[in-house]
């Protein structure tokens, strides 16, 4: 059990700093303006996105947050990684920015795994 919590733990906040913090902190740059208009979105979305990411890893992180709205950020997310990597595709080719969201995919997949197991051992304490 110990395990599940550190390595649930390890990957949550990972997810926290990638999709919380940093783009909380950045989304008004214009390194992220220029990034968005590259991609082809307006200004106005990246502004929803990073409202969302914030209200995401909040209920990822805060222990309180019901367990059906934890599994709706986990979607969200999981949705934002594929269609982003589908961006990078679409506009730069096969590149790395390209797959740096599939990472971070793997990433809040391990999450998800270890937010399941240590509910299952909640549920059925052995």
């Amino acid at each position: 059990m110990k395990k599940a919590k550190i390595i649930f733990w390890t990957t949550t906040i990972l997810i926290f700093l990638f999709e919380g913090v940093m783009p909380a902190l950045t989304s008004q740059s214009e390194m992220a303006k220029e990034g968005l208009r590259h991609l082809g979105y307006p200004e106005y979305f990246g502004i929803a996105l990073v409202v969302f990411k914030v209200l995401g890893v909040l209920a990822l992180v805060i222990p309180q947050v019901p367990n059906r709205v934890k599994e709706w950020a986990y979607a969200g997310f999981a949705f934002d990684f594929i269609f982003a990597s589908i961006s990078h595709f679409a506009v730069d080719g096969l590149d790395f920015q390209g797959f740096f969201p599939l990472i971070v995919l793997a990433v809040l997949m391990i999450s998800y795994i270890y937010y399941h197991r240590i509910q299952q051992y909640k549920n059925n304490p052995v």
